[in-house]
């Protein structure tokens, strides 16, 4: 399998500029599990459960083990300072990271070295990368800060390599979601001002339609939600935020 870079494959560009920009001045505070990226570290062990179960059942992996991804590639797109990467490569994986913010990629190649890790990261475009042959593919709450959904969809299915899997989690588009994630959540600073932009979340139709027009199968989503006696936890309930296994059409 290969992750070379390929002039022939680049596609057209998906960052927006501002959301780079604001996301790395977040940088210094991604690994800080009190600062203002809090609510991800909070979040983060809710994605790694559902990541960890959709690996053991597409690769057919021992629950068991410690390492379901050994001899496997792994991409985060949109990897911010690895909070994602880190864990898998963890569980054996070879992994890439791509954010567009030269901020959060210094500070994810800082303290993945201080973690004794090696991950390959890179501060770019995922569509004009041309990347390639990686297993696993994930990226969560991403699409809704890129410039064009379709693109980056592209850019992601061509990363992917045959058999892959892929794991992709947004907000939805959702009365609720304006209320507690963006009205709510950013108003009293739980989440920094300016993360969120309802107008672009995705609702999982739409979700589903971008990825059937891309050549590829969504799997049920499993909603994040929130309660005062669970915290953040997986749901039947899609209101807030969800996360979905997606594979490439039969």
């Amino acid at each position: 399998m290969s992750n070379a870079t390929s002039a022939n494959t680049m596609g057209p560009k998906t960052i927006r500029a501002e959301e780079a920009a604001h996301f790395g001045k977040l940088a210094a505070e991604w690994w800080n599990p009190k600062g203002s990226s809090a609510m991800l570290h909070k979040l983060n062990p809710v994605r790694l459960g559902f990541i960890r179960d959709a690996i053991d059942a597409h690769f057919a992996s021992d629950s068991r083990t410690a390492k379901p991804l050994a001899g496997r590639k792994a991409l985060d797109v949109g990897c911010g300072a690895g909070l994602l990467c880190e864990p898998l490569a963890r569980l054996g994986a070879e992994v890439s990271g791509v954010d567009a913010a030269e901020e959060n990629i210094a500070a994810a190649r800082l303290h993945a070295e201080g973690s004794g890790l090696t991950i390959d990261y890179r501060c770019d475009d995922v569509g004009q990368l041309g990347l390639s042959g990686y297993d696993l593919v994930t990226s969560m709450e991403v699409i809704e800060h890129v410039a064009d959904k379709a693109a980056f969809i592209a850019a992601l299915e061509a990363a992917l390599a045959p058999g892959g899997l892929m794991i992709l989690s947004t907000p939805n588009r959702t009365a609720r979601s304006r209320l507690l994630l963006v009205e709510g959540a950013e108003a009293i600073g739980m989440v920094p001002r300016g993360t969120h932009h309802w107008d672009d979340f995705i609702t999982p139709v739409e979700l589903h339609d971008l990825l059937d027009a891309a050549g590829l199968k969504m799997g049920n989503p499993m909603g994040i939600a929130w309660s005062v006696s669970k915290g953040l936890h997986l749901s039947d309930d899609l209101a807030l935020n969800y996360i979905a296994t997606v594979t490439r059409k039969d």
